[in-house]
């Protein structure tokens, strides 16, 4: 407190600024903080979308396994999918390639490409997709990022936890006639593996049937509520190296482009 005069003590006199001083200072400080969150909501957009859209393109080799029960873990890769995924269009592309194709395997030497993978698994567990991916590099110059290996036997609980798959066949094939067919999980296997009526190009063609199908199936939102008990056949069924946080901007990539179709080819007669 201040003195005046006379001695008594009298409260210090403060400067009030006017009142549209005070009005335009609060304003201001709004604003700045409008922009602080408008700045960040850019960013996290930009990351966002950088997630979910980048890298321009990721290659997966699928590889579908013989081994059953009976056979024991130790198989040859029946089916074999080159897949790229590029999210930003998005475009999904598979490629699939002949089990039998002679091709020369690191290692190993001349040999079907389908015994990368089983020779491999022979000489070490666990090394078999590593050594189909070589393969496949070194034969098709295509760099493969992840892989993921589906044990064909446990296919069968994948598409019943699916309640079956829905194919469609211009002719007859693997033993079905021509037209619309629903098969559950033993079906689907059997279809596979059909070998009587089948060459290896019509046999590749059937497993690429069985996948695709099961995976449009699953893209689908009528059926996500099965998604839990496909889930978990899934975990049970696949061997995968592709890294969990790299699972959802695949599976959205996977999902966007299920709109406008999967591009589905095959190495076939002619380009062998």
């Amino acid at each position: 407190m201040d003195e005046n005069l006379s001695g008594e003590k009298t409260q210090p006199t403060r400067v009030v600024p006017p009142p549209e001083i005070l009005i335009g200072d609060r304003a201001l400080k709004a604003q700045k903080r409008k922009q602080r969150w408008r700045f960040l909501g850019i960013v996290l957009l930009v990351l966002v979308l950088g997630y979910f859209l980048a890298p321009f393109r990721t290659n997966i080799l699928v590889l579908g396994t013989d081994d059953s029960p009976e056979r024991g873990q130790l198989g040859r890769t029946d089916t074999i999918i080159l897949t790229t995924i590029i999210p930003l269009k998005p475009y999904v592309g598979a490629l699939g390639i002949p089990r039998d194709l002679w091709v020369e395997i690191p290692g190993v030497g001349e040999q079907r490409i389908n015994t990368a993978y089983f020779f491999a698994e022979a000489e070490q567990s666990g090394s078999g997709a590593g050594a189909a991916v070589e393969t496949v590099r070194q034969n098709f110059g295509v760099t493969v990022d992840y892989h993921i290996v589906l044990h064909m036997f446990g296919m069968v609980d994948v598409i019943d936890a699916l309640g079956g798959i829905d194919i469609v066949l211009d002719a007859p094939q693997g033993g079905f006639p021509a037209g619309t067919h629903h098969l559950d999980g033993i079906q689907a296997l059997a279809l596979v593996r059909e070998r009587y009526s089948a060459d290896d190009f019509s046999r590749m063609q059937q497993g690429q049937i069985v996948v695709l199908a099961s995976l449009k199936k699953a893209l689908n939102p009528q059926h996500w509520s099965r998604l839990p008990g496909v889930l978990i056949a899934v975990l049970q069924t696949i061997e995968t190296d592709i890294p969990a946080w790299q699972t959802p901007r695949l599976g959205f990539a996977l999902v966007r482009a299920s709109l406008s179709g999967i591009d589905n080819r095959i190495i076939d007669r002619e380009m062998i």
